[in-house]
């Protein structure tokens, strides 16, 4: 059984850094496409990032373009976002996420963490 379990989160003024890990257990970590998505109190679940199951493909929401950073290292079965020039629209709880499609919507993901809390106070 695949888990996949956030690290990284907490709080940080305007304008500061965060780096987000989500560690994956089990065999075919690998073998995975793998996501970030965020759900602030109150609103859905958005996509932020994704990552391909080799490194390769990146895809990123707007509103998060040019500021995080997606990566992934498959021999530690980890995968990260560095968050950058942070603001407080960027409040949420982070959530990493594994499917075998290429895709930003939530429901072709199959497997997903708990979360770790990003707070960014102005």
């Amino acid at each position: 059984q695949v888990q996949l379990v956030e690290s990284g989160g907490g709080l940080v003024q305007a304008g500061g850094s965060l780096r987000l890990s989500c560690a994956g257990s089990g065999r075919n970590f690998g073998s995975w496409n793998m996501a970030w998505f965020r759900q602030a109190l109150g609103k859905e679940r958005e996509f932020v990032a994704s990552i391909s199951w080799n490194g390769d493909l990146t895809d990123y929401v707007d509103s998060v373009q040019g500021r995080f950073t997606i990566s992934r290292d498959n021999r530690k079965k980890e995968m990260y976002l560095q968050m950058n020039s942070l603001s407080p629209e960027d409040t949420a709880m982070y959530i990493c996420a594994q499917t075998s499609y290429w895709s930003r919507l939530t429901d072709n993901y199959n497997r997903w963490g708990q979360g770790t809390q990003v707070t960014v106070s102005s």
